[in-house]
């Protein structure tokens, strides 16, 4: 245990005045996820709210032939814009997010009684236009059922007629959950900060003492080598575990920096989130530590212990990618599966909803399993008298 203990707080401190170590683990790793998630999530929102409280601009081709629809669409928010001579080539150009044509027959069908047909010219691969086309058709829609309905009126028929099946909306979701939905990618900021929190201190505590010679001189030692790597183990847990709660400290400043509620939604990022998301997370903080070290180990430079885990760094990546593509529902099995239960069950208190114990449990225990069985694997490599030659 001393020996242990020893390691620990020599690798602490020597560290901890490596300022690339403390500005990646304590600063750039925690706070990048939320600096960059407020500046984002502001952008849409302030974005989609300007967009919703102005009038639509649209450029109309054929105006003159609809006045009355003009009229009506005006009144519902319309700002008709100058024809465009090209119409297909001004929304592939994004210079307008829509287009409305008016065919020159519009005024003759409507007087036969007859269907009326006008054109939306639009590019539904440009997301920001989505928003547009959506308020353009809401307003036909609500014009054709108006005069659909003053139709039947003139011909002594109920409005009613034109509406057989009435249908009640009944949605089920809550402001949180919508704004669980929206930041679904909260779960995989948390595994990444990890990830950096403990990267460098990884690779500087196998491959680069490999490089500089340095390993050596501690394996000689007469103390098992279990005992030193379960010290450099402790002191990248703690880095990590450090910088995950900076993180899960700045996403709840955030959830109360971004305005949310202007869209229908709330987001509960408070001290009980909080505590269960570090209790989910803390047995990744050990499994990734030994990754990152078993990793580092094969890699003789600083430099190839990089490369090495930056291509390891995807991997966290997998379970955000298949939940993202993927329309899967969520399962007791999954919580026992290291990344996708965190991320289910993060996913899940963002949504709202209450987590239990049992959840909860089989989430850190099948996490810590699969670290210890990591780090056994680790201490094997450590064991290797390889290890401790650079060339």
């Amino acid at each position: 245990m001393n020996t242990m203990l020893t390691v620990f707080l020599k690798e602490v401190k020597e560290n901890l005045r490596d300022k690339r170590t403390v500005t990646s683990a304590l600063l750039y790793g925690p706070l990048i996820g939320p600096i960059i998630f407020v500046l984002l999530m502001n952008t849409i929102i302030t974005r989609e709210l300007n967009k919703a409280d102005q009038p639509l601009k649209i450029p109309v081709i054929g105006a003159q032939y609809a006045p009355n629809l003009i009229d009506a669409l005006k009144q519902q928010g319309l700002l008709p814009q100058p024809a465009v001579a090209n119409p297909e080539a001004a929304v592939r150009d994004q210079d307008a997010d829509v287009v409305l044509r008016i065919p020159a027959d519009f005024d003759k069908s409507w007087r036969k009684g007859e269907a009326s047909q006008v054109e939306m010219i639009y590019d539904s691969s440009q997301k920001e236009t989505g928003s547009s086309i959506d308020r353009l058709r809401r307003m036909l829609e609500t014009y054709s059922r108006h005069q659909g309905a003053m139709r039947l009126v003139a011909r002594g028929l109920s409005p009613t007629m034109m509406a057989p099946v009435s249908v009640d909306d009944r949605d089920q979701s809550t402001p949180q959950s919508r704004a669980g939905q929206m930041f679904s990618i909260l779960p995989y900021f948390f595994v990444l900060t990890i990830f950096m929190g403990g990267m460098y201190l990884a690779i500087d505590l196998t491959a680069g003492e490999r490089e500089r010679q340095s390993l050596e001189p501690l394996f000689a030692n007469p103390v098992p080598r279990w005992k030193v790597l379960l010290g450099k183990l402790g002191a990248i847990s703690v880095f990590s575990l450090t910088s995950l709660l900076i993180s899960v400290i700045g996403f709840g400043v955030c959830g109360k920096i971004i305005p949310a509620e202007k869209l229908g939604m709330t987001m509960n990022l408070g001290p009980v989130f909080a505590l269960q998301v570090l209790l989910m997370m803390l047995p990744l903080v050990i499994l990734l530590a030994s990754l990152q070290t078993l990793v580092a180990a094969f890699a003789k430079s600083y430099r190839e212990a990089q490369t090495y885990l930056s291509i390891l760094m995807m991997v966290p990546a997998l379970p955000s990618i298949l939940l993202s593509v993927l329309p899967i529902k969520v399962s007791a099995w999954m919580y026992a599966v290291p990344l996708l239960g965190q991320q289910v069950g993060i996913s899940q208190l963002l949504r709202g909803e209450q987590l239990t114990t049992m959840q909860i449990s089989t989430c850190m225990i099948s996490g810590l399993i699969v670290a210890v069985v990591a780090t056994v694997i680790t201490a094997q490599v450590y064991r290797s008298e390889r290890l401790a030659i650079s060339v």
